[in-house]
């Protein structure tokens, strides 16, 4: 059954309105202008604050060419009520084609939108609270048409267009209507009619052809053009890759990036993009696999046959050059069916000049190799082609159609075989699901396309509890919330006459779809453990979003019995439930994120450019384990920026892999990472008999690229070390070939304008969560991606997962205590070199240095408003000249220098790659707990002298020591009766040239000022 998509905009209040009829009020109402189509709610009678709770719906059919690409929404004062005489103006809101408030249904959420100004004196104040959505609803079939008279055989009237049948459906009379959006002022006549009430403005929806082109402000149907499907089937071709799930962003291969009309559905062969992740689209067309090598194959397409006298399975049997490969046996229908393609590389010197095509009938189809030891009596006949006369395809050239060939030399004399041999590159549509020469029959073999499902923050405030039938005197309640593998818990509260009081939020990680429920356990602390009282589920689908930090209304839940099945009366509790859609949920490093945008959808900024990255291999990779006594790797690489993951083919047995795939990204942030890394399968080949699951993926290495490093347009094409860090020291596994490139699609200013932006969403500041709450959260969140990726197929094992999103990165490490150690003594290193310059300057080391420093104090005492702009002067001198010895060196990447893991201690070593709780026998542990007791001691020792230091000033004005405070009381007192009476500039003049004296006119000893501090109490002497 056809659908039809309905565009709703629900209008539910308004705040702060201007009163607009002459009593310090308004009678406000909405008129909504979608496509032409107007539509108008109830008037609310003298309020300010209005709220209406309607929901209007739009038809959504072809764009409109006159009232143009907008939704507008309109508030006006009702003129019915009050003494004005025409309704008046309070203000406007209006979203373009490429807003991102268009959502799906079920991702709506309440947003307030402060109203604008329609004309340039015009006074506005206020916002409106709206839920703008779109859903697809099953359309009724068109009534049959009616028999023909002989007055129909007439020429048949032009279809009125919606707006056209509105106003022939309004009576003369009632002429009037809501000032239309686009209306000039002066048109405007100041007694204009009331608008038309909701059920006269209602306008009749044409029937509409299934193949109608829709409007490009929101998304299609699934029928449609694939240049704009955003419902995407579970597997779609695309360069050397088949797609997993919904996808944000997919390119197909070509050479030419020629796109076809909006009207024709494009061919495999074009260049397009394919997005689900929001409603605009980066205009951003280039060719694929412009960023890496184009690798040839040799496909042969199998079909079927014919005329084979045979009533078993036959195979087929291909052989070029080195490889030897037979096909799954054939399907009997009419004809004998394979309908397979097959890859040969064509990299080779070695490549034979022949490629040979046999059918074979053998006794066992099923075995590894079933032509193994045949006969010619199972030799059904064959076809020999000479590769140098094999057509080359490359897109856009649509694709080669099949032939029927004779088989030749075997016992079906007037046997055929439909197949079709051409050499293309991994650019082909063919080359995803094809046997490939470089893959040998693995089962992950295919490249994927993976999205991340969208996580939310669940926040559940437990308020309080009320008749607690269990509830003895003075008792402790609390609250258990659990949500998957989630559990957190609330104090224990007191309860009084049955009531409990908490007052707490708890915090979760939700993924959709929401299929899960929030089970609430109200328990009692009693003296011999925990008794649950009564159990509250909550089903999250039922749980409203928000994506400010509006107050959310509380609900009351009933609590069951938790042993019984029928529902007995236990307690209640208040909850106030919703999802915080204005927070990003950090499933990444904070400063190795990847995306920053918040979860709700209408709160996404415009894409900024587009990253594109192509993994071209890797070379001298060392061998991940054992094969018949052989070094051996299954090598594959991922990929990760935002919620997309790529993962490449899986190369066999090879220690240089050849990937050549392409992929790319929206760039919403540049301060963002790009993370890359490479694995070794542990999957099975289709031939094995006994797969062990259970192996996990080994690591290879893993490479980062922040996308701010990369200049625009710029292709930064280099190799990188694959460093990992075992057991038994820093390993470098081999190198990976790289190329990336950054393309902007906005203006360079409106770039430069994120960096003044904050990183996180507004609502991690208006409500920041604490870092130990946020790792929490950010451990559940990898868990639920772990589970979630692992669950594909081929599946992204949870091991991959985790190490991609460096689930690890926080646990402790004495390697990486003293890395941070240094860190910091690198930064303070400048600070101590400015320091030690002063010392040289006033001790006369550089004679010249100290005159010249004499005179800029001068020229500084003398005249102040210089001091800001020499120190920017300066600043802006350092910059330009450390400009000369900026890095020349490719793209940062992992430093084994600074993360001192060259010469690491084994034993420290052990310690880092340690599970928690440890599983190391007692005397290690012992030896480690000792070492860092010593270590505490040191930091205990460092910490004493800071508190030393701060407590000696504080003691300068507290009286502990009665003599040195009134000292400096009394020196104080001095210094402020000169400082009256002399001129600030002859005393900074003075103190400065004080201070820059000549060694002859100093003491050896430390200065009065220091040795007075030192002699200042602490409360050392207290500590036991």
């Amino acid at each position: 059954m056809a659908t039809v998509r309905k565009l709703i905009v629900e209008v539910v209040d308004a705040r702060n309105l201007l009163p607009k009829d002459g009593h310090g009020t308004s009678s406000p109402y909405v008129v909504v202008d979608f496509y032409g189509q107007r539509k108008r709610t109830k008037t609310v009678i003298k309020d300010l604050n209005p709220s209406w709770n309607e929901a209007l719906e739009f038809n959504m059919g072809g764009p409109s060419t006159v009232f143009g690409d907008t939704l507008e929404i309109d508030v006006y004062h009702d003129k019915n009520y009050g003494p004005t005489r025409r309704h008046n103006h309070l203000g406007r809101v209006r979203f373009s084609s490429s807003s991102t408030q268009f959502v799906r249904k079920g991702e709506e959420a309440l947003m307030y939108f402060p109203l604008e100004k329609k004309y340039l004196l015009s006074w506005i104040q206020g916002e409106i609270g709206l839920k703008i959505y779109y859903s697809d609803e099953a359309s009724s079939p068109p009534p049959p048409s009616p028999t023909p008279s002989p007055v129909s055989e007439s020429p048949a009237p032009v279809e009125a267009s919606p707006v056209e049948e509105k106003k022939e459906e309004e009576p003369p009379a009632d002429t009037s209507a809501a000032p239309e959006p686009g209306d000039d002022v002066s048109a405007k006549q100041p007694d204009d009619g009331p608008p038309l009430p909701p059920e006269k403005e209602k306008i009749k929806s044409d029937d509409k052809k299934d193949d109608e082109e829709l409007p490009p402000l929101l998304p299609v149907e699934p029928s449609s053009s694939p240049m704009r499907d955003r419902d995407l089937p579970p597997e779609i071709e695309v360069m050397a890759s088949t797609v997993s799930g919904m996808i944000p962003e997919v390119k197909v291969a070509d050479d030419i990036g020629i796109r076809p009309p909006p009207s024709m559905p494009p061919t495999p062969a074009i260049s397009r993009t394919v997005s689900t992740a929001s409603f605009e689209s980066i205009p951003i067309e280039r060719s694929t696999f412009d960023l890496v090598e184009k690798m040839h194959y040799l496909f042969v397409r199998v079909v079927k046959a014919r005329s084979l006298p045979t009533n078993g399975c036959p195979v087929v049997k291909i052989v070029v050059s080195n490889n030897r490969v037979v096909s799954k046996p054939a399907r009997k229908t009419n004809f004998f069916e394979w309908d397979q393609t097959f890859a040969f590389g064509r990299d080779s010197p070695e490549s034979s000049a022949i490629l040979e095509v046999s059918v074979w009938d053998p006794p066992n189809p099923g075995a590894a190799d079933p032509t193994e030891g045949l006969s010619m009596r199972e030799f059904l006949g064959g076809i020999c082609f000479d590769t140098t006369e094999i057509p080359l395809r490359d897109p856009p050239d649509s694709p080669l159609a099949p032939q029927w060939y004779r088989l030749e030399g075997g016992g079906a004399n007037m046997g055929d075989l439909m197949l079709a041999t051409w050499v293309g590159t991994q650019a082909d549509e063919s080359f995803p699901e094809a046997w490939k020469t470089d893959t040998a029959g693995n089962v992950n073999s295919r490249a994927k396309v993976y999205l991340s499902p969208k996580l939310w923050y669940l926040r559940a405030t437990i308020l309080d509890a009320q008749d607690i039938l269990f509830a003895p005197k003075e008792s402790m309640f609390q609250v258990k919330a659990q949500l998957g593998i989630q559990v957190l818990k609330t104090k224990p509260a007191v309860s009084r006459n049955g009531s409990s009081a908490w007052n707490e939020d708890l915090m979760f990680v939700a993924a959709e779809p929401f299929g899960d429920q929030l089970v609430l356990t109200l328990e009692y602390r009693g003296p011999k453990g925990s008794i649950v009282v009564g159990v509250v589920r909550v089903a999250l689908t039922t749980i409203e979003r928000r994506v400010d930090d509006r107050n959310v209304v509380g609900k009351w839940f009933t609590f069951d019995d938790p042993n019984g099945d029928e529902k007995v009366y236990k307690a209640r509790v208040q909850l106030r439930m919703c999802f915080d859609g204005g927070y990003h949920v950090m499933e990444e490093a904070a400063h190795m994120c990847s995306d920053y945008r918040p979860t709700a959808r209408q709160l996404w900024k415009p894409a900024v450019g587009m990253v594109e990255l192509g993994i071209i291999g890797c070379t001298n990779l060392l061998p991940a384990k054992a094969v018949n006594g052989k070094g051996s790797i299954d090598a594959y690489a991922i990929a990760k920026y935002g919620p997309k993951w790529v993962r490449t083919r899986t190369v066999s047995d090879c220690l240089d892999p050849k990937w050549n795939e392409q992929y790319t990204w929206k760039v919403y942030d540049p301060c963002t990472v790009l993370t890359i890394g490479v694995f070794d399968s542990s999957g099975g080949f289709e031939s094995d008999e006994h797969l062990d699951v259970t192996c996990p993926d080994s690591r290879v290495g893993k490479v980062r690229i922040r996308i701010s490093t990369l200049h625009t347009g710029k292709v930064y094409r280099n190799s990188y070390p694959l460093l990992t860090l075992t057991p038994m020291g820093l390993k470098k596994m081999g190198d990976i070939e790289l190329a990336v490139r950054f393309v902007r699609s906005t203006p360079n200013l409106d770039v430069l304008q994120v960096y003044s932006q904050p990183l996180l969403p507004l609502m991690h500041h208006i409500k920041p969560l604490a870092p130990g709450q946020q790792e929490m959260l950010r451990i559940a969140a990898v868990k639920i991606l772990a589970v979630h990726l692992s669950r594909s197929e081929p599946p992204l094992r949870q091991e991959v997962v985790r190490f991609m999103l460096d689930a690890d990165s926080h646990t402790f490490s004495m390697r990486k205590v003293r890395a941070n150690w240094f860190r910091i003594i690198n930064l303070v290193a400048g600070v101590i070199d400015v320091v030690k310059w002063i010392e040289d300057t006033r001790t006369w080391k550089n004679p010249t240095s100290t005159i010249l420093v004499h005179a800029l104090l001068v020229m500084l005492v003398w005249f102040p408003d210089l001091i800001i702009p020499t120190l920017a002067f300066y600043v802006f001198v350092i910059g330009a000249w450390n400009y000369r010895f900026r890095s020349r060196d490719p793209l940062p990447h992992f430093d084994p220098k600074i993360s001192l893991a060259g010469n690491i201690d084994r034993d420290e070593l052990d310690e880092e790659f340690d599970i928690m709780p440890s599983n190391r026998p007692s005397e290690v542990v012992r030896a480690r707990y000792d070492k860092l007791r010593t270590l505490g001691a040191r930091v205990q020792t460092v910490l004493g002298d800071l508190a030393t230091q701060g407590e000696r000033i504080q003691a300068l004005v507290t009286w502990r020591d009665p003599r040195a405070t009134g000292i400096f009381v009394g020196l104080c007192f001095v210094v402020a009766i000169i400082l009256y009476l002399v001129p600030s500039k002859m005393v900074a003049m003075a103190s400065g040239f004080y201070y820059l004296r000549h060694p002859m006119f100093r003491d050896r000893a430390p200065s009065p000022a220091i040795n007075f501090i030192r002699r200042l109490p602490s409360k050392t002497d207290r500590l036991l």
